[in-house]
């Protein structure tokens, strides 16, 4: 699909846009939620492409700069790239292409995890499209200092996820393989660099064992939002009730955040 020229604003109200490749996102959206209670929000799961940590650089430029003109266009103010792979690959497209737009990325948090440390081993489970990207790169040289940061690619975990596989005998048995050269290496930290991840964080920390400490960046990236959010000045409504919307199935997403989440929503389904 070809991409448009930007879109001129449009009278929608205005909103917080949010995307992710599928359901990953809808933890930083929870977490939005609790931050900016009153803000109307809008979320995009691309999942008829997901998994992105496993599609080609140029692949998640182009699904990105299609979803994030949607939102746009659907009156987004601040956007929100609620998912690693896509802040890793697309993040500087985004920004070169609607410059005045605030734009809130999600990457993995080395140096809160340094400071986390004691033992100044850490683990960082991410898709292997993050892990091989050049950000990621540059986050371990900028920030990871004297620690030794051990990065363990989890393919095939997203997908589990995003079936629903919340707490399985496969995703234990997928976990347990993919923390092996993680507890092998004696790290006593892991960050989640995916935000899928946090979903199953209750299966990770017992594969892990309690003794490791397993950190996220989702409050983090809510409070960046928020920010961007209130330096426009924009009004808010009371109770606002999120959009969510699908490239795929809309009856999926709809079972899954009233699983996950006990959310009374109904997604729509996205043609783009």
């Amino acid at each position: 699909m070809s991409i448009s020229p930007p879109p001129s604003p449009t009278p929608n109200p205005a909103c917080l846009g949010i995307y992710d490749s599928g359901v990953g996102g809808l933890t930083v959206l929870r977490e939005l939620r609790q931050q900016l209670p009153d803000v109307p929000m809008h979320y995009v799961a691309d999942t008829a492409h997901a998994p992105y940590g496993e599609r080609q650089p140029d692949y998640i430029i182009q699904r990105s700069l299609i979803v994030a003109e949607h939102l746009i266009s659907a009156g987004a103010r601040v956007l929100v790239v609620a998912c690693n792979t896509a802040t890793a690959h697309a993040i500087a497209a985004l920004r070169q292409r609607w410059p005045e737009l605030p734009i809130v990325g999600t990457e993995p948090g080395i140096k809160p995890a340094v400071a986390a440390s004691r033992n100044g081993r850490i683990g960082v489970m991410a898709t292997p499209s993050t892990i091989a990207s050049a950000r990621f790169a540059d986050l371990i040289a900028r920030h990871a200092g004297a620690a030794q940061v051990f990065s363990q690619p989890c393919p095939g975990l997203v997908a589990l996820i995003e079936r629903g596989e919340l707490n399985t005998p496969a995703l234990t048995a997928l976990l347990t393989e993919l923390c092996r050269p993680l507890i092998e290496a004696e790290v006593d930290t892991v960050l989640m660099g995916c935000t899928h991840y946090p979903l199953v964080q209750p299966v990770l920390q017992q594969v892990l064992g309690d003794e490791v400490k397993l950190l996220n960046i989702e409050s983090a990236v809510a409070q960046q939002a928020a920010k961007q959010w209130h330096a426009l000045g924009l009004g808010h409504q009371a109770a606002a009730i999120p959009t969510l919307q699908t490239t795929g199935s809309a009856e999926a997403l709809t079972r899954f955040v009233q699983q996950a989440f006990a959310w009374p929503l109904q997604a729509q389904t996205l043609q783009v």
